[in-house]
C-alpha cells in the first residue's frame, strides 16, 4: 500500500520539474572544437573569469566535433566540476557549421557568444562584444586586427574577406573571425548549414539585423595545430557564390541566369552579324572562320541560359512559400 501512494506523487514530481521553465539564462557561450584537449581547462577557466566579473548569468556549451584524442574525457571533468559548463559529443567529424548549429538549438541565453576552442580567441574581449551588442546591434564580428598565424592563412584571408565584403556589401574585415555575440533572435532566424558558419554575418545583414564589428586580441596557437588548409580559400569562394545565389537571386532566378544568357547572346549575335555583313560584302568566307562557329555557341549558351532562368521563375512561382524575418507582432 505504501508503494502505491508513493508512485503517483513521483509521478506528479517528475511532471513538475519538466513544466518548470528554464532558469534565465543572461549568456549562452558555445564553443565548438575538434581535438583540443590541452586548451579545454585554461579556456573554462578564461570563460569563468570574464564572465563572473561581469555579475551575469551564463552557461557554456561546448560542442565536440568528433575529436579522436581525450577532449571528451576533459569535458567530462569540466562539466564535473562546474555544471555551467555543457557539453555536447558528435560520433563523427560533421564541420564547424554543424557544430555551431546544434550549440544554437540547446542555448537558452538571451545573448550567445561564440568562439574557438583553440585558445586564440581570448575569454575577454566576450565583455566588450556584448557591450557594442548592447549599444544598440544584433550581431558583433570580432575582427582580428593582429594576427598571429602563418601567412598561409593570412594572405589567403585577407582575399577571401576583401572579395566577400566587395561582392557582398557588407564592410567587414574578418569573416572568418570564430569570436562572435549575437542577440538570440538572430541564430534563431538564420539557419546554418554545409560550411556557411563563415556568412553568417552576411545572412543577419540580409535579413534586416544591424551587424558591426570590433577589433579583437589574437593569441598564437599553443597546442595541436590548425584544423584548415589552403584549400579553404576556394571553398570558401564557391560558399560564396552559393550564399548570393540562394539570397540574392532564391526568388528571381531569372536575374541571374538572364544575364549571363543575354551578354551571350549579344556577343554571339554581334560577332555573326559582323562576319556575315563582311560575307555579304565579299570581304570574307564564312567556312573557313570558327570565329564565327564561336559565335554560333554563344548564341545557343545564351538561350540556353535564359531558358534555364525561365524555368526557374516557373518552379518558383509554382511553390511559392515566402519566408519573412517579422520584428514586431501585434494583433490586439
Amino acid at each position: 500500500m505504501s508503494d502505491n501512494y508513493q508512485k503517483p506523487n513521483e509521478e506528479h514530481s517528475q511532471r513538475q520539474f519538466r513544466d518548470r521553465p528554464p532558469k534565465r539564462i543572461d549568456v549562452s557561450v558555445v564553443v565548438p572544437l575538434y581535438n583540443e584537449e590541452q586548451s579545454l581547462m585554461p579556456l573554462s577557466l578564461g570563460i569563468r573569469d570574464a564572465l563572473d566579473r561581469m555579475n551575469v548569468t551564463y552557461e557554456v556549451i561546448f560542442v565536440d566535433d568528433g575529436s579522436t584524442d581525450n577532449s571528451i574525457k576533459v569535458l567530462r571533468e569540466i562539466h564535473r566540476k562546474n555544471r555551467r559548463y555543457k557539453f555536447i559529443s558528435f560520433r563523427r567529424n560533421y564541420g564547424k557549421s554543424a557544430a555551431l548549429s546544434v550549440g544554437f538549438q540547446h542555448a537558452v541565453g538571451r545573448i550567445i557568444v561564440t568562439m574557438d576552442g583553440d585558445l586564440q580567441d581570448d575569454p575577454n574581449e566576450i565583455p566588450r562584444l556584448i557591450d557594442k551588442l548592447e549599444a544598440g546591434y544584433d550581431l558583433v564580428n570580432g575582427w582580428k586586427k593582429k594576427r598571429h598565424d602563418p601567412i598561409s592563412k593570412t594572405i589567403p584571408s585577407k582575399l577571401f574577406n576583401y572579395t566577400t565584403s566587395v561582392m557582398i556589401g557588407i564592410k567587414l574585415r574578418d569573416f572568418n573571425s570564430g569570436l562572435k555575440a549575437y542577440r538570440r533572435e538572430v541564430v534563431q532566424d538564420i539557419k546554418v548549414y554545409g560550411e556557411m558558419h563563415r556568412f553568417l554575418p552576411v545572412f543577419a545583414h540580409w535579413a534586416g539585423y544591424k551587424v558591426a564589428e570590433i577589433p579583437v586580441v589574437h593569441h598564437p596557437r599553443k597546442y595541436g595545430k590548425t584544423k584548415f588548409g589552403a584549400n579553404r580559400f576556394w571553398h570558401g569562394l564557391l560558399d560564396l557564390l552559393t550564399v548570393i545565389f540562394t539570397t540574392r537571386y532564391s526568388k528571381r532566378p531569372l536575374h541571374f541566369f538572364g544575364i549571363i544568357g543575354l551578354l551571350s547572346f549579344l556577343l554571339g549575335l554581334a560577332i555573326d552579324l559582323e562576319l556575315t555583313v563582311e560575307w555579304f560584302l565579299g570581304k570574307t568566307a564564312i567556312s573557313n572562320r570558327p570565329l564565327f562557329t564561336a559565335g554560333v555557341l554563344l548564341i545557343i549558351v545564351g538561350v540556353q541560359f535564359v531558358s534555364i532562368g525561365l524555368l526557374g521563375e516557373m518552379i518558383t512561382r509554382t511553390n511559392k512559400v515566402e519566408e519573412y524575418v517579422i520584428k514586431e507582432k501585434v494583433f490586439n
